[in-house]
């Protein structure tokens, strides 16, 4: 029998016991479980980017994965969870617009606004502590889930006015895109919300960043070492980079700089 499996996304860093513990609740619902941490490195208080990876991560797993992400500055508050069923996928998340962006892009998701009181009394969970939903809510459901124990239609009902993200999405304005750089990864590189698909239409396209002006290259080593260039990277968004070297930290520029693609006849500078 297949092992269920489950990925974590948070913004707990790897400082203390947070995302340890909420694996020792998932091991002791669901021991089989395989449990993959996808990141523990979003910068704190920041859906969107947690988001950004689940979006683009998530098919890389096998079908009937379960995907906790917490990256929750509202915990304990009035704010909802959700869960969601796409492609064969469940996922949960706070309703703060982490998953918001994935939910517009897939309308045909379903998702569900988690009754957490009914959900409590049916885990025999305990009053949930204010502050660690990670712990005390998404561990425990996410382990039920993978062992097929909480069918996700159960957990409340359909939801349809979830929580846009916080993150605007890219912007075609005739022969031109505007994006934004979501995430710098240990490269340096500066990684875009904007994906490949979006340039469709642009016979050369050329991307404006940090007052340069870059050509699409290959891959890194297609210029010279401390040259800069743009590039669809492995996930097939458009990202910024200097070879061998730190675009971001080059630049000056980092999450949240606007990205222009304009084509190469364009007289824009």
């Amino acid at each position: 029998m297949t092992r269920p499996t489950i990925s974590i996304t948070t913004d707990f860093g790897h400082q203390g016991p947070f995302a340890a513990v909420m694996k020792a609740v998932i091991a002791g619902r669901c021991p089989n479980a395989n449990v993959i941490d996808l990141t523990h490195d979003i910068p704190v208080h920041w859906p969107p980017e947690a988001g950004f990876w689940v979006a683009r991560a998530y098919r890389y797993f096998p079908t009937g994965t379960v995907h906790v992400a917490v990256v929750d500055p509202g915990v304990g508050t009035e704010r909802d969870i959700v869960a969601v069923d796409l492609n064969g996928h469940r996922f949960l998340a706070p309703d703060n617009g982490l998953l918001g962006a994935l939910l517009d892009r897939h309308r045909d998701a379903r998702c569900y606004r988690v009754d957490i009181n009914a959900v409590c009394q049916r885990l025999a969970l305990p009053e949930p502590s204010m502050t660690f939903h990670g712990r005390d809510l998404f561990a425990p459901m996410a382990a039920e889930l993978a062992a097929n124990r909480l069918p996700l239609a159960e957990l409340g009902d359909l939801h349809k006015d979830w929580v846009p993200s916080q993150l605007d999405a890219p912007q075609r304005h005739a022969a031109e895109v505007i994006g934004t750089v979501v995430t710098i990864d240990t490269f340096g590189n500066l990684i875009t919300n904007i994906d490949a698909d979006w340039l469709a239409g642009l016979t050369d396209p050329v991307v404006l960043a940090g007052g340069l002006r870059l050509s699409m290259a290959a891959t890194y080593g297609r210029v010279n070492p401390g040259d800069y260039l743009a590039l669809i990277n492995s996930f097939s968004v458009v990202e910024i980079a200097r070879a061998e070297s730190s675009a971001s930290a080059g630049l000056g520029i980092g999450r949240g700089a606007p990205v222009r693609i304009v084509d190469a006849a364009s007289t824009d500078r």
